[in-house]
């Protein structure tokens, strides 16, 4: 009788809870190419112990706003660390990752300056409309 055969390592479920990422997203991860798992002869995936390094890696991508399609560029980088052109095809990317943050922190900065001469503005409508509002006789 053949027996299925056993892999190492964690299933969706446990890479789920030690990453706080769900099962649905670590799937989209394996679609997009950003992260790899074996299968079972279920089909089931398993996955490294270094999985869990790669998703906090790709989180932090993710959070800084970075599109799946240019996390895909910049992680050969970590996985090829010794192939110039990968260096270089990398360093572009991120370069212009960069650019595309500080541009956007810029827009954030312009937009928070405008707010705040708003903010002032009503502050000091505010303060006249509370010395010369007569107060409000309320019947009894």
């Amino acid at each position: 009788m053949e027996h299925a055969r056993r892999l190492s390592g964690m299933r969706i479920g446990e890479l789920s809870k030690r990453t706080g990422v769900s099962p649905r997203s670590l799937r989209y991860y394996e679609e997009q190419g950003l992260l790899t798992s074996s299968r079972s002869d279920a089909g089931q995936r398993h996955y490294s112990d270094a999985a869990v390094q790669r998703v906090s890696l790709i989180r932090q991508l993710f959070d800084a706003g970075m599109s799946s399609r240019v996390i895909t560029t910049v992680l050969p980088c970590v996985d090829i660390p010794g192939d110039l052109d990968v260096a270089e095809e990398t360093f572009t990317a991120m370069m212009r990752e960069r650019y595309r943050i500080d541009t956007d922190i810029a827009h954030l900065i312009e937009a928070r300056d405008a707010l705040d001469v708003l903010i002032k503005a009503n502050s000091r409508h505010r303060a006249e409309l509370s010395t010369t509002a007569e107060p409000v006789a309320h019947s009894a």
